[in-house]
């Protein structure tokens, strides 16, 4: 890999602090788990470098960037015992409270992200961050991305604003961190292309290559998710620890409010979604708005190890500006909820073994819930470690389950679902000779999921049965001299459930490349080819009036191969990336589908870059 350094290789120093080093510009997390800058390259790299800036191996991709993903395996632990607002179709790209880090770095670091689209616009994401002093640090980025699209009416437009900033005292008692967020996210909607048109696109018909041929089911829609959020967090360190490291005792306070919208319209009624209370000029919005605060307390001692505790307090308010009689049936305009909940914590290293646990309750208010999560480290050696899990979770459905108003009749629902409930078991291995191995099995109570049934509308549904998922994987590279070999390989299988919950058995990504050094080591270049696959299954199909994705058991799609060519480059502190995707698109056959009447992104060379600047 690329050295990660404040200086390139040998020659001119790029830092005008000679004395910071690249450990020094730290990334912190949240729940306080640090990290520093990487300007390295690996294969890492290649696989985060998209629109969500992560590795989504478990994810597939609709045509557009900007559009949503469905998805190829579910993770079932959770920590979370509250609902969400919904429209997860909506959110891959909308950054939530834990998605934000905050920063500490000895000179002004600034990161550049550019990459090319389909169409009309580009991806940028910049970053600068900067302490003012020792003490004090702020941030300011924007990921901004706008793409007309291949087909007719899918242009997405993006933009996400994060501000942050930190603060501690002289003394490193009080620490303070803050954060501001807008976000935005807009669809255009276009149903997909119809089943007749379907006939042409597996053909390969060479009239329809040129996919803005294509009359997709509808040209008038469009959807979009608008939110902000202000957050605040701040530690005092009660009692310093002793000179033995024990009974040190610090006490914090959260608050962060959030509101947000999510928005569909239409200019005219669309047959496949039925009847509707108006015509023309179609309009559903939805509001929600969330205050969080918390306080809590942490004690630490070497011998019984770290305890926390925490109580919160949420209240929500979402739902409409009216009400709707229908059938007979009164649909209330909005839920407004709240629940006092306690939360307790414990860390602590015996020897080789590492124990971690976390629960919480919701203790009173309009809310029940609660979630268990155990865990236990072992570090075999030097190289191997494993770790076994138990996750235990009761949570309430999200809000659009429970309530829901549309112009479309088939869209008006109100709801009271039993809490979704599931236990997982996990185990996981690493080491960087033998690879790394996880393994997990869920059980799931009332799962709760959305269906078109007899094709009278797509409405949430909750499963009467249990739900038995076991999933696992392996990840390894292998390695002769100047080539490697990575991969990644999942088995996931259904027991019981397998109506309501459908993912594929098999999910691969193999990428074989060479990498090596050029010109006196100042360039370092990967170039390989990417092979990605996942078996046939019946596959979650879109619903954008929702912005959710609902089963179906009628289309079984998957079962292509996906090829990329790719070079890799690293110059100093640029890395600079130009892929052939899909290269085989034409050669192996059209039957490539992100969702049913969704086709996946066909042949397309695109090319980015990432630049970081210390000064």
């Amino acid at each position: 890999m690329g050295t990660d350094s404040l200086y390139d290789r040998g020659t001119k120093k790029i830092a005008k602090n000679t004395k910071a080093k690249i450990e020094d510009y730290k990334i912190i997390s949240r729940k306080g788990d640090t990290t520093h800058v990487d300007t390295t390259l690996t294969i890492q790299k290649d696989y985060k470098f998209n629109y969500l800036r992560r590795d989504y191996f478990e994810l597939l991709p609709f045509n557009n960037m900007g559009q949503t993903y469905n998805t190829l395996s579910h993770n079932m632990s959770s920590q979370s015992m509250l609902p969400g607002f919904g429209t997860k179709g909506k959110h891959y790209n909308y950054m939530s409270v834990n998605d934000i880090s905050y920063y500490h770095v000895p000179t002004p670091l600034t990161e550049l992200m550019f990459k090319s689209n389909f169409e009309q616009g580009q991806l940028l994401d910049a970053f600068f961050t900067t302490n003012t002093s020792e003490q004090f640090n702020f941030s300011i980025a924007y990921k901004g991305m706008r793409s007309l699209g291949k087909y007719q009416h899918i242009l997405s437009s993006t933009g996400n604003f994060r501000f942050t900033t930190s603060y501690h005292t002289k003394n490193k008692r009080y620490h303070a961190r803050a954060h501001m967020v807008t976000q935005d996210i807009l669809n255009q909607e276009n149903g997909g292309i119809s089943d007749e048109d379907l006939v042409e696109f597996e053909n390969g018909n060479e009239e329809f290559i040129d996919r803005s041929l294509f009359d997709p089911l509808f040209e008038d829609a469009q959807s979009s998710l608008e939110g902000r959020r202000y957050y605040l967090d701040h530690t005092y360190q009660l009692k310093k620890q002793d000179s033995l490291g024990n009974n040190g005792i610090n006490i914090g306070n959260s608050i962060y409010i959030e509101d947000k919208y999510y928005h569909y319209t239409q200019n005219r009624n669309a047959a496949i979604f039925g009847d509707a209370f108006v015509t023309s000029n179609l309009s559903d919005k939805n509001t929600f708005e969330h205050f969080y605060t918390s306080f809590n307390a942490e004690y630490n001692n070497k011998i019984l190890g770290e305890l926390s505790a925490q109580l919160s307090y949420n209240s929500f308010n979402y739902g409409y500006n009216s009400l709707v009689i229908l059938n007979g049936q009164t649909i209330s305009n909005r839920l407004k909820e709240s629940v006092l909940s306690f939360e307790g914590g414990y860390k602590h290293q015996l020897g080789p073994v590492e124990l971690k646990a976390n629960l919480g309750i919701n203790i009173s208010g309009d809310l029940e819930g609660n979630f268990l999560d155990a865990q236990a480290n072992y570090s075999i050696n030097d190289d191997m470690r494993a770790t076994a899990r138990i996750n235990l979770n009761s949570s309430v459905a999200d809000y659009n389950y429970r309530l829901y108003q549309s112009d479309y009749l088939n869209y008006n629902w109100q709801n009271s679902f039993k809490n979704q409930q599931t236990q997982q078991l996990a185990f996981d291995f690493h080491s960087n000779k033998y690879g790394a191995l996880s393994l997990d099995y869920s059980t799931i109570n009332n799962y709760l999921y959305f269906e078109n049934k007899e094709q009278q509308g797509v409405k949430p549904y909750q499963y009467d049965g249990t739900v038995n998922y076991v999933r696992a994987k392996y990840e390894k590279e292998f390695k002769f001299k100047n080539f490697a070999l990575n991969n990644t390989i999942m088995y996931q299988h259904v027991l019981d459930g397998d109506q309501v919950l459908n993912v594929p058995q098999l999910n691969i990504r193999n990428t074989l490349y060479y990498a090596n050094e050029f010109f006196e080591k100042a360039l370092y270049l990967q170039t390989g080819v990417n092979f990605s696959y996942f078996s046939d299954y019946n596959m979650n199909a879109y619903d954008p009036v929702l912005s959710e994705f609902y089963v179906q058991n009628q289309k079984t799609l998957g079962n292509f191969p996906r090829l990329d060519f790719f070079i890799n480059a690293k110059i100093q502190q640029t890395r600079l990336f130009l892929k052939a995707e899909h290269f085989n698109s034409a050669m192996t056959g059209y039957n490539f589908y992100s969702a049913p009447n969704y086709p996946y992104r066909d042949f397309i060379v695109r090319f980015g870059i990432v630049w970081n600047f210390f000064l």
